[in-house]
């Protein structure tokens, strides 16, 4: 047939019409009717088998191109607020895909699933445009485990504690992983209570048990962003050094900073001395500075949009995920020792006995003399000073001590909750091998600072709260009605009280821990008390801070790692007029709702990072007996804290000896039917660690001996739940055995 099209006409015609790719449409383009048909199939066929074209339910389309209309996963925003998406069928290495929205879409998450309309583009850093069509589906559920290989594919079998089911994944949904690998999968089929959730790997994360692989784990599990988009990190390596300008000049003052050992990044420095006003006797005025976060991360800019996504930096014993890029964070905006750096400064005027008389905010430039860490402060206010801090000791750290002391007074008289909870120390050599476990010391250095930092944080709230001007509150409602009953019956239960009839203020909480101090029973009065709190949070509405016994508070003196204090930086330059980068957020609310959503998220990622190296460190130990304290009871067992490491293991009920345990939620404790013995918080135990599981920091513990003693032997098995599950069981096993033996006769 003469008309009939060259191969070249027919792929520009694919090509340049996605939607008309089945035989009839490309027959109907190039007016091709009756037998030039079988001609044109032959072409069709020729280009498929030298890999022009592939043929999908009898349509044809460029090789590698997708169908016009496409199921697409969103991957997220970049820098610029740009949503993208990827296609679910299409391969390892999927094209990039912008997503086009028109009024009426809503809004979409990433993980949502959408029916797109796709178009292909050229010049772009994106293969297609999508439209959408429909939304299908939320976030499908993702997992993450070890991938055992199958001859069918394999198997995800999840590191979460307590989710023993394991996930199939079909052999074309394995992405290359291979047997042993950490990966992350999603589900793909339908939600069914037959059989296993099928699934497709979304990503491979190597070795399981790799050096430092326990904090990759938290990072992945919990969607904690850990890599910069490489605009973002162009902006931070953009910024250049600031000139004194209209600041304030304060590189006379010798503003220390005061950190740990090992902090990178220094965000925060202090200066005092006595107050020369002869109307205040005795008085003190001290210096806070902060670094000036607000001058390099600029409302709306690609920085500002990547810190509020991650909304604070998350610290791991092993690395930290940092709210901003290192060119900021470790260098800029940290102020290290002998350089220039802008600051946002307080001074605040204290009286002999610590009452705060006056405060003034400022936009200035600091030199810092000195980056001192807490063990030689304090070794110098003991008077065993090295040669760093010998000659700062009469000018800098004993007018420190001196203001300190002064808060100090101040402090009894506010009566803030005065918990007795240690922090866990771990320590790692360069493999990521846990060395030790310790709890770190509180120093007088460690109190000096954290005192510094509420009253500067305290003046903020105040001086915005004065000036009408919108900022975010760290709010620390008092405990809920229930959950102080709770902690009533706990304290009961120990010998103690906690009068009731009155409205709770933190100096009763402070009585009750003053009573259980030094006893066997302080522990758990303390965890008790801490669990009875409410989660402290950010909002644009003030309702004090129960905790700290504090009517406005918010925070100020951390913008490097936490946005919250960006946001009252930017508060602050805005209500002194101190620059054009001042506070442009007009949804306070859900800015806050956000950053408390990503505080929790850390403190999740990095409690369960803690326990998996806890199991690390002491799955060496499995055998070894331990002592503890029992800290939480369930319907399944009860959970003890050992001493020493400060780690939770479980032990199950159904270990508990040979007998019957009943639980009472709410008196909090497992009673033995036959023996009477009741297992309740902060009974100390002897227990034989029997297995420690790295993967999903769990430990299972064994039951020696209760206060000293061993359990009871007693007849029966060993069992949890209620009473009348128990008979039940034996009499549906007494009723098969009878159905058998009367089947036996009949036969």
């Amino acid at each position: 047939m003469k008309n009939l099209p060259t191969k070249a006409d027919i792929l520009s015609f694919i090509e340049d019409n996605p939607t008309k790719t089945n035989k009839r449409d490309i027959a109907r383009a190039f007016g091709i009717k009756g037998a030039a048909r079988i001609d044109l199939k032959r072409m069709l066929k020729e280009l498929q088998n030298e890999g022009h074209l592939e043929k999908r339910r009898k349509t044809y389309r460029e090789d590698g191109a997708l169908p016009p209309v496409s199921v697409c996963r969103v991957t997220g925003a970049d820098g610029d607020g740009d949503l993208f998406l990827e296609p679910v069928e299409a391969g390892d290495t999927p094209p990039r895909v912008l997503f086009i929205d028109k009024d009426g879409d809503p809004a979409l998450a990433e993980g949502d699933r959408v029916l797109c309309r796709l178009t292909k583009v050229t010049g772009e850093d994106y293969a297609y445009e999508a439209r959408l069509i429909r939304r299908i589906a939320g976030s499908p559920d993702k997992i993450l485990g070890i991938f055992r290989a199958g001859a069918d594919g394999g198997r995800v079998t999840p590191i979460d504690k307590g989710d023993g089911k394991e996930w199939r994944v079909p052999a074309g949904a394995m992405s290359g992983a291979k047997d042993g690998e950490l990966v992350e999968a999603e589900q793909t089929g339908p939600k069914s209570r037959m059989g296993l959730p099928v699934a497709r790997i979304l990503a491979r994360l190597g070795d399981p048990n790799g050096p430092r692989a326990v904090s990759l784990i938290a990072i992945h599990q919990h969607g904690i962003p850990d890599a910069f988009p490489e605009d973002v990190v162009a902006e931070a390596e953009a910024a250049k050094p600031v000139a004194l300008g209209k600041r304030e000049d304060l590189r006379d003052l010798p503003l220390v900073t005061i950190d740990p050992s090992d902090a990178r990044d220094h965000d925060d420095a202090c200066y005092a001395h006595a107050d020369d006003d002869p109307k205040n006797k005795g008085g003190h005025v001290v210096w806070v500075a902060i670094a000036d976060v607000a001058h390099y991360v600029t409302p709306g800019s690609k920085l500002d949009i990547e810190a509020r996504k991650r909304g604070n930096s998350t610290y791991f014993p092993d690395r930290v995920v940092p709210m901003l890029p290192d060119a900021l964070s470790g260098d800029l905006c940290s102020l290290h020792e002998g350089v220039e750096r802008p600051c946002m400064a307080v001074r605040m005027v204290l009286s002999a006995d610590g009452t705060k008389l006056s405060h003034r905010f400022t936009r200035g430039l600091m030199r810092s003399p000195a980056a001192l860490n807490y063990e030689e402060v304090q070794e110098g206010q003991d008077g065993t000073p090295n040669d760093k801090v010998a000659p700062l000791m009469e000018g800098v750290i004993a007018p420190l001590f001196a203001a300190y002391e002064a808060l100090k007074t101040a402090r009894e008289h506010r009566q803030p909750l005065e918990l007795d909870l240690p922090e866990r120390k771990i320590a790692m050599d360069d493999a990521g091998k846990v060395t030790s476990v310790a709890f770190r010391d509180r120093l007088d250095a460690h109190k000096l600072i954290e005192e510094f930092m509420v009253l500067a944080n305290v003046c903020a709230a105040e001086e915005l709260k004065a000036r009408n001007t919108p900022l975010l509150y760290r709010v620390h409602e008092e405990p809920s009605p229930e959950k102080l009953e709770t902690l009533r019956e706990i304290v009961q239960a120990s010998g103690l009280r906690l009068a009731k009839g009155q409205v709770l203020q933190t100096r009763h909480l402070n009585r009750l821990l003053e009573q259980a101090a030094g006893t066997d029973q302080a522990e758990l009065i303390n965890i008790s008390a801490l669990r009875s709190m409410t989660q402290a949070y950010y909002g644009p509405q003030n309702f004090g801070h129960f905790g700290l016994a504090l009517r406005d508070y918010a925070h100020f003196t951390s913008p490097i790692r936490r946005y919250a204090d960006l946001i009252v930086h930017r508060a602050l330059i805005s209500a002194h007029k101190f620059g054009k980068d001042g506070l442009v957020d007009d949804d306070l609310k859900s800015t806050g709702e956000h950053i408390s959503m990503t505080e929790r998220r850390s403190m999740v990622a990095e409690r369960d990072t803690t326990d998996r190296y806890l199991a690390a460190y002491l799955a060496d130990r499995v055998g070894t007996e331990m002592e503890g304290r029992v800290s939480g009871i369930a319907k399944f067992g009860m959970f003890v804290k050992l001493d020493g490491s400060g780690a939770d293991g479980l032990i199950p009920i159904g270990t508990l000896g040979r007998e019957y345990f009943a639980y009472d939620r709410d008196a909090q404790t497992l009673r033995g039917e036959k023996s009477g013995v009741v297992i309740g918080l902060g009974a100390r135990v002897l227990t034989r660690l029997a297995e420690a599981t790295p993967i999903t920091g769990g430990l299972v513990l064994e039951l020696l001996e209760l206060e000293g003693k061993a359990l009871p032997q007693t007849g029966g098995r060993g069992r949890g739940g209620s009473p009348e599950g128990r008979k039940t069981g034996k009499f549906k096993a007494k009723g098969a055995k009878l159905k058998k033996k009367l089947k036996r006769k009949r036969t």
